[in-house]
């Protein structure tokens, strides 16, 4: 019984059935009615046995008769078994009160501990949720910060490109002043303007030649860069006519511009006569080295010089000639006058049977 209280399983027989059980099933039965056999030998022994000590008490036939019959024993091993029989019922039942009693705690504890399971891992998961929500607050304050960061910078950013804004005003406005002050002198117009380039069309008037009016313009390209620096190019159309371009810093950028104008208007009347010669000759023109190749054939180059300040103050010169890159003697060529324009070299040495 108190196995089946503590524990039931352990009392429930097996679920295997065939000759095992059946035997073990005989053999209880077997055990159970020898025991009930030996109970009533042990009170025929017990019988026996006060017999016997009764008639070795008594010193004749007729003492047995005469002699009253004892009284039942009171405080014998009956008396004790049966008090020990009932102290054991008590405390059978006691202790199934207290089983009963030790398996509602049990439970209660069973319980109680399925609860605790359950809260602990409502505690894991609600710890987990903690931790994912400080991650999550974290990023979000690097966020917060790096968006402060960049707040900051593209403020910078404006607060500079702001000022560039008007700093480039200023320079479009003083650009704009250059040019009408320029237009007094030149014919100066404007083909387009933006933040970072400027490009203007310069025509100089020629005062003499037959194709001054048709000299071609002078296109120039102004760019200028953050780090308050400028750069001044020729246009591809007008790169023949004038050096590539030049460059430095902003506050240089009027000598620059009023040099190259300069320097196109005082060459005007020789680009005029350049531009005119090419309609009639093949000629190229280096103005770096104010250098004119003339192609007479195609094996045959004549190299002219132009001095400066010509063709007021200077000459056209001829430096060499030369057939399949090899120098060719110039010494017979004897010009008819001491000093010849370039029209004339080129008609000359057109005509000259010498070469």
């Amino acid at each position: 019984m108190v196995l089946q209280r503590c524990d039931p399983v352990l009392v429930e027989p097996c679920g295997e059935s065939g000759p095992d059980c059946a035997e073990a099933a005989a053999r209880v039965l077997f055990l159970t009615e020898s025991r009930r056999v030996q109970k009533v030998l042990w009170r025929q022994l017990f019988v026996l046995d006060s017999i016997t000590s009764l008639v070795e008490g008594l010193e004749s036939a007729r003492q047995l008769l005469t002699r009253p019959c004892p009284p039942q024993p009171d405080g014998g091993a009956r008396s004790r078994w049966k008090a020990l029989k009932t102290e054991n019922i008590s405390g059978t039942e006691e202790t199934e009160n207290l089983l009963r009693s030790l398996q509602d705690r049990l439970q209660q504890v069973h319980s109680r501990r399925h609860r605790l399971t359950q809260l602990l891992q409502q505690l894991q998961t609600k710890r987990r949720q903690q931790e994912q929500l400080a991650e999550s607050l974290l990023k979000v304050q690097n966020a917060l910060r790096s968006c402060d960061r960049q707040l900051k910078q593209l403020r910078a950013e404006s607060e500079a490109a702001l000022s560039q804004r008007r700093a480039w005003q200023r320079r479009r406005d003083t650009l704009q002043e250059h040019i009408v002050a320029l237009q007094t002198v030149v014919l100066v117009r404007l083909i387009s303007l933006d933040q970072s380039e400027l490009s203007v069309e310069i025509r100089p008037r020629c005062s003499s030649g037959p194709s001054s009016n048709q000299l071609e313009p002078l296109r120039l390209r102004v760019t200028w860069c953050p780090d308050d620096k400028f750069t001044l190019q020729v246009a591809k159309e007008t790169l023949s006519l004038m050096e590539d371009c030049s460059s430095g810093r902003w506050s240089q950028l009027n000598a620059a511009l009023l040099d190259v104008i300069q320097s196109y208007v005082g060459q005007a009347e020789l680009l005029c006569e350049i531009q005119f010669l090419r309609s009639s000759f093949a000629i190229d023109w280096c103005p770096a080295q104010r250098r004119l190749v003339y192609l007479k054939s195609a094996s045959l180059v004549c190299h002219l010089e132009v001095e400066e300040g010509y063709p007021r103050g200077g000459r056209a010169l001829l430096r060499s000639v030369q057939r399949d890159g090899r120098p060719v003697d110039t010494s017979g060529l004897k010009p008819h006058q001491a000093e010849l324009s370039l029209t004339n070299w080129l008609v000359f040495l057109c005509n000259n049977p010498l070469i």
